[in-house]
């Protein structure tokens, strides 16, 4: 379901570019800002490891600095049929971790130290499932298309931008436009791609959450170390940078209301309801 959800959400972005592109650019302006949003975002996918894991200071580790850490990792790579990823930790008290790399091949996985010093072994066992849940399902991969896409929706805005100040929106008075529908589609389309950018990493991190159970073996797991995590983000908050948030398995970022819709992950209440269903139909027991 998450998946067909993710497909949607893509193919009604893609949808939106073009209404955009004919709208504010036409063919040629949409395919300028979409070769501006795939360079600035190739980088990002190509170097993701790196520069994300330099961002927040992480330290690769071997397994004799980390023989339980690193055991864990290797024991549920080779259970979800992956590559050992390489296996960082992040000096931060904060309780933590993410995936990162553009193929299951090239993937890491960090652990903030505060999240292996407050997690029982089951509940460390769960996150670091789910994180390779991500690096199964490719979600670099995925959030990566749905950024491109959002940017060259959001390029496209800023070009109507310069065109209203020029007057350039005069011309398509004849064909209907104008500069008032050029301004409207400006202001609506990035917007709305930003909604839809948002709701398909909330999707991912349903599909990580439900994969990760899987592959630790009980959902309740993964469910009991968002308790924990969601409590402690809360008193020990991370400095972290916006454009990343969406990889933590926690939302290191705060805001609720209205802003749960630009929140790049689901209510943990949902998650936890979710994975605790999971363990209702198969009938599994800690």
């Amino acid at each position: 379901m998450n998946t067909l959800k993710t497909t949607f959400l893509l193919g009604l972005l893609t949808v939106i570019l073009v209404l955009a592109g004919g709208a504010i650019g036409g063919r040629g302006g949409m395919t300028f800002a979409l070769i501006m949003a795939i360079g600035m975002n190739f980088v990002s996918y190509w170097f993701s490891d790196k520069i994300v894991l330099a961002m927040y200071g992480a330290q690769p580790v071997t397994e004799r600095e980390y023989p339980e850490f690193y055991g864990m990792v290797r024991q549920l790579a080779t259970h979800a049929a992956l590559p050992m990823p390489k296996v960082y930790v992040i000096p931060s008290d904060t309780p933590n971790a993410f995936a990162t790399g553009r193929n299951p091949e090239h993937a890491a996985v960090a652990a903030t130290t505060g999240i292996l010093r407050i997690l029982s072994r089951d509940e460390l066992t769960g996150v670091m499932a789910h994180e390779l849940a991500h690096v199964k399902n490719r979600d670099i991969l995925i959030s990566t298309i749905a950024a491109t896409v959002a940017g060259a929706i959001t390029y496209l805005a800023h070009m109507a931008q310069w065109t209203a100040i020029f007057g350039g929106g005069r011309d398509r008075d004849d064909e209907g436009g104008g500069l008032l529908s050029v301004l409207v589609m400006a202001i609506v389309a990035p917007l709305a791609a930003m909604l839809i950018q948002m709701a398909i990493s909330r999707s991912r991190e349903f599909e990580a959450d439900k994969g990760g159970a899987s592959f630790s073996g009980n959902p309740l797991y993964l469910a009991g170390a968002l308790r924990k995590l969601e409590m402690a983000n809360r008193q020990i908050p991370m400095e972290a940078n916006p454009a990343t948030a969406h990889m933590f398995i926690v939302n290191p970022l705060t805001g609720g209301g209205l802003m749960s819709l630009f929140s790049t992950h689901p209510p943990i209440e949902e998650r936890i309801k979710r994975l605790e269903a999971m363990v209702m139909v198969s009938g599994s027991r800690v």
